[in-house]
C-alpha cells in the first residue's frame, strides 16, 4: 500500500495535478490525434500497444510472480476469445509467445543476479533439456519435407517446455503454491458452468456461428446431441482438464484441510465429472479411474481398503449397469474400447505405420503431420494421415528415437513424483506432490488416445504440475533443515 501510495503522489500529485501537468496531457492528446490523423488508425494502435506493453515487459521482469499468473489465466481463455473473433485474423498465439519470451528474460536476468543452478541438476531438468536439444537438432532432418513447419511446431513441442524451469525459480513458497491451486480450481469451475450453460441453455451466436462448419458439426453432433467443449477449443482439451482438476480435488481432499474444504472439494469433484461427462470424450473417462488405481497403490492401508472397494463396486455399476440415456451409455462405451468404431479406425491407421516408424529413426519431420503438414506440405506421405495420438504423432514426426526419449521423460517425471510423495515429510506438501504426481499419471494414459498436451491450457499447466513435483520436495527440505537450529536449542 505504500508503494501504491508513494507511486501516485509522485506521479499524479506532484507530476501531473497541477496546470504544467494538464498542458502535457493535453499536449500528448494532441500529439497522438495527428499522428491517427496523418498515418491512419493502425499508427494509433502501435502507439497504444506501446504505451501498454512497456509497463507490462517491466512489471514481468520485475514481479514475475504477476507474470506467472497472467500466464496461467491467458493459457485458460485464449482460445475463449479467439472464438469470439474479437480479434479478428491477428495471431493472438503470438502474445502468448511473447509473454514466455519476457519470463525468459526476466528469468535470465535473475539467474544473473541471485544465481540457482540447482533447478538444472535434478533427472527431470536433465530430461527436458535433452528433449528440447533433440527437438532443435531436428531442424536438420535430412527426411523432413518442410523446414517452415519446424519452426511453427517447435514452439508447442520443446519451446514452451523452457516454462518448467521458470516455474522451477520463481514458485518459492507454499503460500504462492496454495495461490496457484485456488485460481486453479476458480478457472475450472468457470469452465465447468459454462460448459453446463451450452448443455442446458445453448450456446451463444458467436459459437453457433463457428459450428456452421460442416467438418466441426461432424465431430460435435453425435447422435442427436451436442458435445460441449466449454471455453476449450474442443472438447478434449475441456474434458481432460475436467478430471485432472477433479484429480487435484480428490488428492486435496485426503490432504490436511477442513472439512468445510472438504465439502467443497467433493462439490468440485461431482461438478466437474458432471460437466465432463457432456463433453462426450471416450478418452477422458478412464483416466480418472486410472488415476486412483494409482492413489490407490501408494495409500493403501487398512483403513483405506474399504473405501476402495466402495469406490471399486460403484464404479463397476456405472460402466455395467442398463440405461437409455445418451450420455451415460457413451461413458460406458469407454471401457468396450473394441466396440468403438473410432477406436479402431485408429488402430488400423497406427498398425499400418508401424514399418515406416521402424525405417525412420529421426521420423518425418516436426510439422509433418496435422495442420501445420497440410499447410506446408500437402502432397506429403505424413500429411495425409491422421495423428489422433500424442505418441503416434511423436514417432511419426521425431521417429523411434523421439518416442523413446518422450516416453522416458514422461517415466522420470512419475518416478520423481512417487519418490518424492514417499520423501516429504509435511502433510500439506505431501498432498500437492500427489496431486501432481496423479495429473501427471492420467494425462500419459490420456496421451495415447488423443495429443493431450500440444493445445491450450494443458501445454502450459502439464509443466506446472511437473515443476511443483520438484518444488514441493524442495521446500519440504527446507522445513526440515529449519527445524533442526530449533531442536537442538531445546534439547541444550
Amino acid at each position: 500500500m505504500k508503494a501504491k501510495s508513494s507511486f501516485r503522489s509522485i506521479v499524479w500529485d506532484e507530476k501531473l495535478n497541477n496546470p504544467q501537468g494538464f498542458i502535457f496531457l493535453l499536449f500528448c492528446s494532441a500529439l497522438f490525434a495527428i499522428v491517427v490523423g496523418n498515418l491512419g488508425l493502425a499508427s494509433g494502435v502501435m502507439i497504444l500497444i506501446a504505451t501498454v506493453a512497456l509497463p507490462a515487459i517491466y512489471t514481468i521482469v520485475v514481479y514475475p510472480k504477476i507474470g506467472i499468473t497472467v500466464l496461467l489465466i491467458m493459457a485458460y481463455f485464449i482460445m475463449w476469445i479467439i472464438s469470439m473473433g474479437l480479434v479478428g485474423d491477428f495471431p493472438l498465439g503470438t502474445i502468448m509467445d511473447a509473454l514466455e519470451a519476457v519470463l525468459i528474460l526476466g528469468f535470465l536476468i535473475k539467474q544473473k543476479q541471485r544465481p540457482n543452478l540447482e533447478i538444472f541438476k535434478n533427472p527431470i531438468s536433465v530430461m527436458i533439456l535433452i528433449w528440447i536439444a533433440y527437438n532443435i537438432l531436428m531442424f536438420g532432418n535430412p527426411t523432413a519435407e518442410s523446414r517452415l513447419a519446424w519452426v511453427y511446431t517447435i514452439r508447442t513441442t520443446a519451446l514452451i517446455m523452457l516454462m518448467y524451469f521458470i516455474f522451477s525459480y520463481h514458485i518459492k513458497t507454499i503460500s504462492f503454491i496454495r495461490f496457484l491451486l485456488k485460481l486453479w480450481l476458480a478457472l475450472a469451475l468457470f469452465a465447468a458452468i459454462y460448459a453446463f450453460k451450452q448443455e442446458h441453455f445453448g450456446f451463444f451466436g458467436f459459437e453457433e456461428s463457428n459450428l456452421s462448419d460442416i467438418r466441426l458439426r461432424r465431430l460435435l453432433f453425435i447422435a442427436g446431441h451436442w458435445r460441449v467443449f466449454s471455453i476449450f477449443a474442443e472438447p478434449v482439451s475441456f474434458s481432460y482438464f475436467m478430471v485432472v482438476s477433479s484429480i487435484l480435488c480428490i488428492s486435496l481432499i485426503f490432504g490436511p484441510t477442513s472439512n468445510k474444504n472438504k465439502i467443497i472439494l467433493s462439490g468440485l469433484v461431482l461438478f466437474f465429472l458432471l460437466t465432463m461427462l457432456y463433453s462426450g470424450t471416450r478418452s477422458a473417462y478412464p483416466l480418472l479411474p486410472a488415476a486412483m488405481v494409482l492413489f490407490a497403490v501408494l495409500n493403501y492401508n487398512k483403513r483405506m481398503l474399504v473405501l476402495y472397494v466402495v469406490f471399486g463396486v460403484l464404479f463397476f455399476f456405472s460402466i455395467s449397469v442398463p440405461t437409455g440415456n445418451q450420455t451415460i451409455r457413451r461413458y460406458q462405451s469407454a471401457f468396450t474400447p473394441s466396440d468403438d468404431a473410432s477406436f479402431n479406425v485408429r488402430k488400423i491407421n497406427q498398425s499400418r505405420m508401424v514399418s515406416y516408424i521402424q525405417t525412420h529413426p529421426f521420423g518425418g519431420g516436426l510439422g509433418a503431420t496435422g495442420q501445420w503438414g497440410v499447410r506446408f506440405s500437402p502432397n506429403s506421405f505424413l500429411a495425409q494421415v491422421p495423428p489422433d495420438s500424442g505418441y503416434f504423432r511423436t514417432a511419426l514426426e521425431l521417429g523411434w528415437i523421439g518416442l523413446l526419449l518422450f516416453c522416458t521423460l514422461m517415466f522420470i517425471i512419475l518416478r520423481e513424483g512417487i519418490n518424492n510423495y514417499f520423501k516429504i515429510h509435511d502433510a500439506e506438501l505431501k498432498s500437492y506432490c500427489l496431486a501432481m504426481t496423479l495429473i501427471v499419471f492420467a494425462y500419459s494414459i490420456g496421451n495415447y488416445p488423443q495429443e493431450a498436451l500440444i493445445q491450450f491450457p494443458a501445454n502450459i499447466y502439464f509443466y506446472l504440475v511437473t515443476a511443483l513435483i520438484n518444488i514441493t520436495y524442495q521446500l519440504d527440505k527446507e522445513k526440515r533443515k529449519q527445524k533442526v537450529p530449533q531442536i537442538a536449542i531445546t534439547i541444550s
